[in-house]
């Protein structure tokens, strides 16, 4: 485990603002978290892409100020914070955010990230700040606070365990706990499973098909769509614009398997979906954050290698169209994705993030032999506004 510096000396933080800051800012945390042997290095080449104004649409609509805090020179810190009109357009609210949140195990330097995130949103008017999320809850949000023997699931989060304890001692009080269920594939061979799904589905014409990737720019489409209308009213839920699914899309279409991805249907016509991924954590951990190094394309060939024995998936996201929920549509699109991910050789699907108090799907879940396996928390704080 990494050493914290002593907590002596002036903690300084200030803006990103040069080519040298942002650098810094991204690789803090591979410099703080290499020694942490679940922590998944995130691609640097897709963490560049996040924070680069040109190419993140978020930045068309949103504000955004990175901060570093430096003792004695050195980088201890980091954290940004951010605006986002289009979720509190949504929500009808009125919220700050914070995200992209490292330090050193140190609450006098994560009180001053802290507080800086709280002196700029409070200039733009946000009276609260809500995080940690990098930069939308489509990103990744909050912090680990159970499950720190298990490696985190693609696009998840692994956080080091003082960090809520550093957040708490700064002011911040729980927002909200999302949950990380983990279930067998075998649920399509649970024959009293299979028998309620045939009863339920009798008379109703609901099917379930497996996306088409000769017609993906169409298929996404679809998905972004059923997306926004089946969870777009849940807590925290920021919906997707065109663009900017598109380009999430685009980046995970080379790990989609259609048959992990499905359409369900309600007499032929759409009216939920099911995306789940083969779990690529172990491989990005393998390729330690990049493909190439000096040309070479030794992470890749790490990657590649490791990602011929992945045994699990993971359940992004499902959704039914209100009208249509509760007919059986999403037990059967469950059963279709527990044989697709069983016959690639998986053993077990990891469905995160779910809301704490999201009772209904948290209830049908542990019906069906799940477990909760890790638990990430948001937080928030009020702020001073001028």
């Amino acid at each position: 485990m990494p050493v914290a510096p002593p907590a002596i000396g002036h903690v300084e933080v200030t803006a990103v603002r040069t080519s040298s800051d942002r650098a810094a800012f991204m690789e803090l945390p591979y410099r703080l978290h290499r020694h942490l042997p679940l922590w998944v290095p995130p691609l640097r080449g897709e963490l560049r892409a996040l924070l680069d104004p040109r190419r993140n649409p978020f930045f068309g609509h949103a504000e955004v100020r990175l901060f570093l805090a430096r003792r004695r020179g050195e980088v201890v810190g980091r954290i940004a914070a951010h605006t986002n009109p289009r979720f509190e357009e949504h929500h009808g609210c009125s919220t700050g955010f914070f995200g992209f949140f490292d330090t050193i195990d140190d609450v006098t330097v994560a009180r001053a990230l802290a507080d800086a995130a709280a002196t700029w949103l409070g200039g733009h008017s946000r009276p609260t700040m809500l995080g940690p999320v990098s930069f939308t809850t489509n990103d990744e949000c909050g912090l680990l606070v159970d499950g720190f023997d298990q490696r985190p699931a693609v696009m998840m989060p692994y956080t080091p365990a003082y960090y809520p304890r550093l957040l708490e001692r700064t002011g911040f009080t729980t927002a909200k706990d999302l949950l990380a269920w983990e279930f067998p594939t075998t649920l399509h061979e649970d024959p009293g499973l299979t028998r309620a799904a045939a009863r339920l589905a009798r008379g109703r014409a609901l099917t379930v098909r497996r996306v088409d990737l000769r017609r993906f720019a169409e298929e996404a489409e679809l998905i972004r769509t059923l997306y926004n209308d089946a969870l777009g009213d849940n807590w925290g839920v920021c919906p997707f614009e065109r663009n900017e699914f598109g380009i999430l899309a685009r980046r995970l279409k080379p790990f989609l398997c259609p048959d992990l991805v499905v359409i369900g249907q309600v007499d032929g016509r759409p009216a939920g979906f099911g995306l789940a991924l083969p779990d690529i954590a172990r491989a990005l951990a393998a390729a330690r954050g990049g493909l190439f190094t000096c040309g070479l394309p030794l992470g890749l060939a790490r990657f590649l290698f490791a990602r011929r024995r992945l045994d699990r998936a993971r359940l992004v996201a499902m959704g039914v169209s209100e009208e249509h929920r509760g007919r059986g549509l999403e037990l059967l699109m469950y059963l279709a994705l527990s044989k697709a991910a069983h016959d690639r050789g998986m053993t077990t699907t990891e469905a995160s993030w779910v809301l704490e108090d999201n009772h209904h799907v948290n209830a049908a879940t542990t019906r069906v032999g799940g477990r909760v396996t890790k638990r990430y928390r948001l937080y928030s704080r009020p702020v001073p506004t001028r």
